[in-house]
């Protein structure tokens, strides 16, 4: 498989996933919004909380995927994909492969 194919396959995936979130989100809302539960004194208040805020932190790191595969493409458009920009070696193909979105070799992203 291709540089390019696995990164739009990787967005399609993170695309589909962010949309099951969605509807999780919707899920979790419309179950509170039939409860008349004080989520600051019910003890399931918590968990309503806690859901809501969950399915948000995952919707955001999702979005935040999307970016990376959005500048690993430029990198790759612009012949700049698969090389360190802090020090400008090649970034090690059993990195990329675990990390097709990486911007840096393994070096650089531990200093």
């Amino acid at each position: 498989m291709d540089v390019r194919h696995q990164l739009e396959e990787e967005a399609a995936q993170t695309r589909r996933r962010l949309a099951d979130l969605g509807r999780d989100f919707e899920g979790v809302v419309e179950a509170s919004r039939d409860s008349n539960a004080d989520d600051e004194h019910d003890p399931e208040g918590a968990t309503i909380a806690f859901e809501r805020s969950q399915v948000g932190a995952l919707v955001a790191q999702g979005e935040r995927h999307l970016t990376e595969i959005a500048a690993a493409l430029e990198r790759l458009d612009a012949g700049t994909y698969g090389i360190c920009e802090r020090c400008g070696r090649p970034i090690p193909a059993g990195r990329l492969e675990a990390r097709p979105v990486a911007r840096t070799c393994v070096a650089c992203a531990t200093a």
